[in-house]
Order: structure tokens, then sequence, then C-alpha cells
């Protein structure tokens, strides 16, 4: 019996501690340099000692073993998350246990997607936050090389990805990140955030008000379209409603959208009496009907208000930042800016 407490208390004193860091000298005692603000990645996966040694590289830490003990005492090592934070070093080791429980604080690995984003402004983006070619970025950004994981896709024009890559702010800490990755995940947004929207029946809805057939893709360029001509949540379901009747032929039984958004998808600015004159197809002063894509990523609300636009007979809007105007004749129309 005695020689088994032995044996007990041997592995408690000596292989216990070497096991988990607890009661270890100072052997594993740095100098650090406090009050630096250094970037630190977690991978998935990394357990309390994993941590501990990336911290301890990192010089945010003067000692592993200081670390685990406190985690330990805390109760807080299943609470530790993976991703990029941003640390001071020499901090408090419950200032930086609290941070790791919260989980990443620094956008060195995030990426914002406003609404109204074009795929070109999107890969811009990608490569001023992660260093990848804008030019390969447009390149892998096709539809082909993604419709057999995304079958919606089918629907896309031009093989291209405009109106798909879905406005928010991602998340990619701990990854290695890449065009494809980036695309891939924008586009699973895309299908989650789609999932509650009943494209068939609002598809009928339309048919039957304007007497028209419209497809998904139809409906995410009229969306798209009113995300860039309009301002607020407010008046977005009666911009669409006013696209939806020019489209109707209820304007000079044509149907030309008029619209300098679509123009500006070309230009990449403001749109000029020249630019007018252009025979681009996305013209839609020249060109009846829809633009072969749609102009922009819209959002969710820009999209709803185009599925549910206002029951109205208006032809024409004028909206300021302040103000907006809708007219059902070219006479009233000139009236909102006199």
């Amino acid at each position: 019996v005695i020689a088994a407490a032995a044996v007990i208390g041997l592995v408690v004193l000596l292989v216990i501690p070497r096991l988990t860091g607890a009661g270890s000298s100072d052997a594993d005692k740095q100098q650090i340099t406090a009050g630096q603000v250094v970037e630190v990645t977690v991978p998935d996966g990394s357990g309390a000692s994993a941590i501990a040694q990336a911290l301890y590289d990192a010089g945010v830490i003067e000692s592993k073993s200081d670390f685990l003990n406190q985690v330990r005492r805390t109760n807080s090592e299943l609470s530790l998350k993976s991703g990029t934070y941003s640390l001071v070093t020499g901090d408090s080791l419950d200032n930086i246990i609290q941070l790791l429980s919260t989980g990443p604080n620094s956008t060195a690995a995030t990426l914002t997607i406003p609404e109204g984003f074009t795929v070109a402004k999107v890969a811009s983006a990608v490569e001023s936050q992660f260093g990848i070619s804008a030019e390969d970025f447009t390149a892998q950004a096709k539809a082909s090389n993604y419709v057999a994981d995304y079958p919606f896709l089918a629907a896309a024009n031009n093989d291209s990805l405009e109106g798909y890559l879905f406005p928010k702010t991602y998340d990619f800490s701990g990854k290695d990140v890449t065009s494809d990755l980036v695309i891939r995940t924008m586009l699973s947004q895309w299908q989650t955030e789609m999932a509650g929207v009943d494209f068939d029946a609002a598809i009928a809805s339309l048919k039957s008000r304007f007497q028209m057939d419209f497809t998904q893709e139809d409906i995410l360029a009229v969306a798209s379209i009113v995300e860039r001509e309009t301002n607020s949540d407010d008046d977005r379901a009666t911009v669409a409603s006013v696209f939806y009747n020019r489209l109707a032929g209820k304007l000079d039984g044509l149907r030309y959208l008029n619209s300098d958004a679509t123009m500006m998808y070309v230009t990449g600015g403001e749109v000029t009496a020249d630019d007018l004159q252009s025979d681009s197809p996305y013209n839609t002063y020249k060109h009846e009907g829809l633009p072969p894509t749609p102009i922009c990523s819209p959002s969710l609300e820009a999209l709803k208000a185009t599925l549910e636009p206002t029951d109205s007979d208006d032809l024409y809007f004028y909206i300021t930042q302040d103000e907006e105007y809708f007219s059902q004749t070219y006479e009233e129309h000139q009236q909102s800016w006199n």
C-alpha cells in the first residue's frame, strides 16, 4: 500500500505536471515587449496547448504553463475558439482567455461586401483584403465552374455570377483564402438566404399582374436595378412596380426600362449623354427589356420588394436623398424637379 501510494505521488508530482504544464519551472518563460498589438490565428480544432504555443510564439504571453494553468482554473478550455485575433502583448491572462472565449476580434480575415457590389467590385475587395489578384478572381467567377454544386446557377446568363455573390461580412479566420473559397462561401450564403423565398409563387403572381413570363434570373435582374436606383427600403417596392409597368409596355406601348443604373454597370460611374447613345446591351434606353445579366448583387430587401411590388400605375420616379416622387405621366414627372 505504501509503495502504491508512493507511485501515485510520483505520478501526481512529475507526470501530470509534464502533461499539463502545471507546476513547471521558469524554463518556458520568455521576455516579451508589452503593449504591442499582434495578430494571432488559432486554427480550427486547436486545443489549449496548441493555443498556448501560438500565443507564446507571437510574444503575447510570457509562459505557456501559466496560461494553461489559468485556462484550467477558469474551466475555459472548451470555450476557446478558433479564428484570428488582435491581441496586446503582455495583457493579463484573464483578458486573453476572455477574448479567446468570445471569438475572433480581428478584421484581418474578414471581407465586407456591401449591397450593390458587382463581381468586379467584389474582385477588387478580395484583392485589397487578401492580396488575391482581381483578374484571377474574375476569371474564376464563372457560373459554369459552380453550377454542378449550385444548381440554381443553371439560370445564370452569359456564364455570369452577377447577382449571386451575396452581400455580407464574411469571416475567413484560420482558413487558406482562395478565390474559390470566397466564391463558394458567397454562393452558399445566397442559397441559404433564398431558402425562404418562394420564387415560383411570386413569378406566378407577377405573370398574372403584368401578363408576362418571368424567370428567376429576370427577377434577380430587376432587383439589381431596384437596388442601384433606390436609397432606402421605403421606396423599393414602388420603384419595382415602375420597372414592371415599363416592361409590360405601359409606357407608350414600348418596353424600355430607361435606367441610368444599367448603363452605369458599363461605365463604372456617371452616365453622360454620349453614353446613352451607345449600342451596349446594357443601354436600356436603346434596347427594350432587361439587360443581359443582373447589374449587381441586390440586398435581400431589394429582392423581396421586387417579388412583391406595389400595386401602382406609376411609370416615372424622381428620387433624391431627401424626397421621392412617383408619376403616371411625363408631365407630372417634369414637375417633380421644377
